[in-house]
């Protein structure tokens, strides 16, 4: 009991922090943060996603709280808020309507936090009118909050729902992050246009170019002043975002694509102001350089907000299935009786745990819940892919978000918010977005040097032409009319500084990832972070379990063979009392199997059972009305020293060439008969086998089913290899076994006894329709439970490190190719150069590119050959 304690003890200590992170621009900044978040005591793992913009903690609660971890993000010079800070947290926005005032704000701020499972209470606007919540949700709910606020004398306050977590995360980057770069590009295009005409068009434009010429102090030229004037606001205005993230970087000892920025605008900011300063205080005219600051500060600000509206895309399908969610849901009123004395249509986010709702025909089911009244036929589709509908009734489960296609039902609300089913795969889809995978460790150890090098390469190549000029190693006409040696120089070393992009590298992974895991959430496949989609598309050997997995799952008993006179249903009523507390699905076929027995008879339950012991992979053992019976295969009999007579093996060997499970059942230590239980292949399963060996994958079967049953399954499945009466540990040690000779291997399964060797695997797929453990030992869930989906899985993973490695090769390649051109290495032969507001274009153009080449995938369609393998609930 004491280590029942310290346990559960130990899961309340270890939360996982999620919090929202602004102002990273490349991978050095993720990497700086997180370098900081692992220095604090306390934090056993971090993780920081530069596509998602979010990290992710898992802390010790009892030394670091997630407000702390929220101050080290800021302590580096980043923007954090907190999403989700431990089990069973939820957060919900509220309007406050008629709470202008700050005093009646602190108010209801101390009202809400006085409620029992309310964590915190924040205003979220200036307005001092929303507040966003975090509460506890087994402790209190939307409902009991607003009710305490509008119970508030001697104000009225009327309050509303705004948004859910994720839409308020999509809202703040609409508000924080879009919104103010398309202002900012917006005001620095209306500044820049003016500064690019005077300069680059207008000057050759009759009596424009000679008004502009016009001198005003000295040499110092009207066009040349009103450049001034004109670039200055789009330098130190919009492009403050570069001083500041500079400043970042430069506080944490790192380098990122703002600097570079910074660097470049500067350089060709403050030269030009110094032509300026000597045109105004001399005769000598002198070129300035305003429109390469001002033309590289408007192009990156339109490719940053380009690349962020492409990034939102990379997260459709999370916001796909949160669509799922019904905006509203019938909320009933019962009396002690069980009787509807009240409705009321209310907003679905404010359903509360014990609710009881109303589902009508073609309504969607607003929250998880069980069916207390009524029957109908659920679609399940959206979820599970299976489009064929599922009957429900009194006592059955219910999923938020399916579709109730005819009877009416009542429910009773047993999960919401963040304990939701479909909160719960959202939540999945986003660990998975926000993991890194392992080919993202190139990136980062690239990013940690590109930028310094970039600017070495771009004080070398300025180095390099100034030399040249000054020693007079290439010809006067190679230098632009009205430019000197010096600014061709510059132009070229600003050009090296500017043309680098380090984000097109750090995204390259990140957004391919997103990308493949939404459009397999879409799919009814759950890929559960990066390394799981990394490892699925190097996958040469699947191992298969058979009950369940391969076969439909459902067995039913199809033969008993007796050596006793005891009858029938009493051999039944025994072994049925004993199998009724295992959920093997053997099990279940011979407690259906005696229902049927005992259909003419007057008993309610089963006799009384002592001592259950399941035995996984084997059987079970109990007393059953003071008689010890044992059932199971020649293991479990064996282990108990209970001998096998003659007889029963001569029934097995026959049963097992039939392609049927033989079960031996003993009761007081005699083996007493063998019950034959058939579970025929899945539908599909030998086209399936062929198309993996198609693939050149290695296929296996294990199984804790004899020998004679498990060939005979095999070879109807087309498989060769046959790995028969295993026990949990050795299904997971024959999988390390085939890594050891060299394969990486995905393990396929749906029951408790594929767990270890789920959990071994490189890639473990739970069967969706297999048991929780199962599924929380995989690194991949099929939710539909189809076996084309396996290769599915794996043909996505392709796709998508294909993806990947095209991106890299984009990445690489346009910087190795065009630093070289942006140094000048063409203008000897051909006279080209990049100017450097060219040069940011192509920059900005990289990273757009490298996101809209990721956001392809969402274009995937699997294998053809699958378009004719029919899908079938299992």
């Amino acid at each position: 009991m004491e280590q029942h304690r310290e346990v559960e003890s130990a899961g309340k200590r270890i939360q996982v922090c999620r919090i929202h992170v602004g102002g990273m621009t490349c991978t050095a900044c993720s990497s700086a943060i997180e370098f900081s978040l692992r220095k604090v005591k306390g934090v056993m793992k971090a993780r920081v996603a530069l596509a998602t913009e979010e990290a992710e903690m898992h802390y010790d609660s009892y030394v670091v709280s997630c407000e702390q971890l929220v101050r080290a993000v800021q302590d580096v010079g980043f923007e954090a808020e907190i999403i989700s800070a431990g089990d069973n947290v939820s957060k919900i926005w509220l309007e406050i309507k008629g709470a202008g005032a700050e005093s009646s704000m602190n108010i209801i701020l101390k009202a809400i936090e006085s409620l029992p499972g309310v964590e915190s209470a924040v205003v979220t606007d200036e307005m001092h009118s929303n507040v966003c919540v975090s509460y506890m949700e087994d402790l209190t709910g939307p409902r009991n909050i607003i009710k305490e606020i509008e119970s508030l004398e001697p104000a009225k306050f009327h309050v509303t729902v705004v948004r859910g977590a994720y839409r308020g995360r999509e809202a703040r980057k609409n508000n924080e992050v879009r919104q103010p770069l398309r202002r900012s590009f917006l005001w620095s295009l209306v500044f820049t246009v003016p500064v690019f005409m005077s300069s680059m068009v207008l000057m050759y434009v009759p009596f424009i170019g000679k008004a502009l010429e016009t001198r005003v102090i000295n040499a110092l030229s009207l066009g040349q002043a009103l450049r001034f004037v004109l670039s200055t606001p789009v330098q130190f205005i919009s492009g403050w975002r570069f001083y500041r993230g500079s400043i970042k970087a430069f506080h944490n000892g790192s380098a990122n694509m703002d600097v570079l920025i910074f660097l470049g605008t500067n350089s060709a900011y403050f030269y030009s102001v110094y032509s300026v300063v000597r045109s105004s205080t001399s005769s000598s005219d002198t070129l300035d350089f305003f429109e390469t600051s001002s033309m590289l500060i408007t192009i990156v600000l339109l490719g940053k907000y380009i690349e962020v509206l492409a990034k939102g895309r990379t997260s459709e399908a999370i916001s796909k299935l949160l669509e799922l969610s019904p905006q509203r849901s019938i909320l009933l009123d019962l009396d002690d009786h069980g009787e509807v004395v009240n409705k009321q249509e209310i907003d679905s986010r404010l359903l509360q745990k014990d609710d009881v709702i109303q589902i009508l025909p073609g309504a969607k089911v607003g929250s998880d819940g069980l069916v207390i009244w009524g029957k109908s036929r659920v679609d399940e589709s959206m979820l599970t892919g299976e489009s064929k509908p599922v009957s429900k009734k009194m006592g059955d489960r219910v999923i938020g978000g399916t579709v109730n296609e005819n009877g009416v039902l009542h429910v009773t609300v047993t999960q919401v918010g963040s304990a939701t089913t479909l909160a719960q795969i959202v939540h999945l889809v986003e660990s998975a977005q926000l993991a890194k995978a392992p080919i993202q460790k190139f990136a980062d150890r690239i990013s940690k040097y590109f930028v310094p090098l970039v600017i070495a390469l771009s004080l070398s190549t300025w180095l390099a032409w100034s030399l040249a000029g000054s020693s007079h190693l290439y010809p006067q006409s190679w230098i632009p009319h009205s430019m000197d040696s010096f600014e061709l120089a510059l132009q070229f070393g600003i050009s090296v500084m500017v043309i680098a992009c380090p984000c097109a590298l750090g995204l390259a992974t990140p957004t391919a990832v997103m990308v493949g895991t939404g459009v397999g959430a879409s799919r009814g496949i759950l890929v559960k972070g990066g390394q799981a989609l990394e490892s699925s598309h190097k996958v040469n050997c699947i191992v298969f379990d058979k009950t369940g997995t391969l076969t439909v799952g459902k067995p039913r008993v199809v033969d008993t063979r007796l050596w006793t006179d005891v009858p029938l249903h009493d051999f039944y009523e025994l072994i049925a009392a004993a199998e009724v507390n295992s959920e093997h699905p053997i099990a279940k076929a011979i407690v259906d199997y005696a229902e049927k027995l005992r259909l003419n008879q007057n008993k309610l339950v089963w006799p009384k059972v002592e001592d259950f012991v399941s035995v996984p992979g084997q059987g079970v053992k109990a007393l059953v009305e003071n008689r010890e019976v044992v059932i199971g295969n020649s293991s479990i009999m064996l282990d108990n020293k209970i001998t096998i007579p003659v007889c029963a093996e001569n029934a097995l060997s026959e049963i097992e060439d039939m392609a049927q499970s033989g079960i031996l059942v003993s009761i007081d230590r005699e083996v007493v008969g063998v019950v034959a239980v058939s579970d025929p292949l899945k539908p599909g399963a030998c086209e399936v086998i062929s198309f993996l060996k198609s693939m050149n994958i290695k296929v296996i079967m294990v199984t804790g089913d004899n020998h004679g049953t498990a060939k005979m399954t095999a070879k109807e499945a087309g498989i060769e290899n046959v790995i028969a009466e295993a026990k949990p540990a050795e299904k997971a040690n024959h999988v390390k076994d085939l890594q050891a000779l060299g394969y990486t291997v995905a393990m396929v399964g749906d029951g408790v006894n594929d767990s270890p060797a789920l959990a071994v695997a490189d890639v473990g797929m739970a069967i969706g329709a297999g048991t929780d453990i199962a599924i929380e030992a995989a690194d991949v869930v099929l939710m539909r439970s189809n076996l084309e989906d396996v290769i599915t899985a794996i043909d996505l993973s392709r796709k998508t490190f294909s993806r990947i490695h095209w991106n890299y090769i984009w990445a690489l390649g346009y910087n190795i190719v065009c630093i070289p051109i942006a140094a000048g290495a063409l203008f000897p032969l051909s006279r080209f150069r990049l100017p450097p507001w060219i040069a940011g274009a192509a920059m900005a153009a990289s990273s757009i590119c490298v996101v809209c080449s990721s956001l392809l995938l969402r274009n995937y369609k699997r294998p053809k050959a699958l378009d004719s393998l029919e899908t079938h609930e299992l």
